[in-house]
């Protein structure tokens, strides 16, 4: 006689592995009420779903920042469903990653994946983790920075981790380079000042910006002069130097950081999705929100 199951055993079985109650239930009968024997069967058959998930888009997930002395990694963890990425399981991996990044400095994805945590190796818990959600977990994407001894970081994350910034000032005022990251959150910058923005690129828009003044109909020798303040505005929206300070619109973001005894150096800006096929959400207002 099969043995009775419990809704107690069945919430246990689902704290222990995060399935849904189906298949907590399911697996709990076909063991007879045992519970690891209910927990392997449940690896076993997840492990064999999470190899068909590999072309399944796992758009969803967190960003996270781990610094460390002198270095921040930045990490993009993807689930394929926003309500995975609220579960402590996905949240400790993250954090884990994050550790074994920044304190390794991986050069691929190839060696961040070999790293070790908790016993084994991240693409072994990311498949783990897969296996007992049952959804696609992929760590996406990673980036370590370093600074000097003389320079500072400054962090933000937007709503948990949709959004990580990251900025690396010289000098010594930690609260204007979180300010500063937070402004590279809400207006997600292209360049960290027009200097750094490619030729190619800037020889497009002068070319675009040039047949949009001659079909405008404006004359020809002022043409140029118009094209070249077109430009300008361009590039104070897309460098990070030039931009108008969220906080002091009187203010570039340059100026600001001037006015610090700072200097600008770099910045990373991960977006959760950002680049993969799904709708893109604008986090800026809610970020500039926040910051009032």
């Amino acid at each position: 006689m099969a043995a009775k199951i419990t809704a107690a055993q069945v919430k246990e079985l689902r704290d222990k592995t995060s399935v849904g109650m189906m298949d907590a239930k399911k697996a709990l009968v076909s063991t007879d009420g045992d519970m690891q024997k209910a927990i392997d069967e449940l690896r076993e058959k997840g492990i064999a779903k999470a190899a068909k998930k590999n072309d399944r888009i796992a758009a969803e997930g967190l960003a996270h920042i781990e610094i460390s002395g002198n270095k921040a990694a930045v990490i993009e963890v993807n689930s394929e469903t926003d309500f995975v990425s609220s579960n402590d399981k996905f949240k400790t991996l993250v954090n884990e990653i994050g550790k074994a990044v920044v304190e390794n400095e991986p050069k691929t994805m190839d060696d961040a994946l070999a790293l070790k945590i908790c016993d084994q190796t991240i693409q072994e818990a990311v498949t783990g983790l897969t296996a007992v959600i049952g959804e696609k977990i992929t760590l996406r994407r990673f980036q370590v920075l370093d600074k000097t001894d003389s320079q500072v970081f400054g962090s933000y994350l937007h709503n948990g981790g949709l959004i990580a910034a990251v900025v690396i000032l010289d000098g010594s005022d930690e609260q204007a380079a979180k300010d500063v990251a937070m402004h590279v959150a809400a207006i997600n910058p292209r360049y960290i000042d027009r200097d750094h923005v490619p030729a190619d690129v800037l020889a497009h828009e002068k070319e675009v910006m040039t047949e949009e003044t001659k079909a405008e109909g404006k004359p020809e020798k002022i043409i140029p002069k118009i094209v070249e303040g077109r430009v300008n505005k361009f590039l104070s929206e897309i460098s990070l130097a030039d931009q108008e300070f969220v906080k002091d619109s009187d203010l570039t973001v340059q100026q600001f950081v001037e006015s610090k005894n700072s200097k600008l150096v770099s910045y990373v800006r991960f977006e959760v999705g950002e680049g993969i096929e799904k709708a893109q959400e604008n986090f800026a207002q809610e970020v500039m929100d926040q910051m009032k």
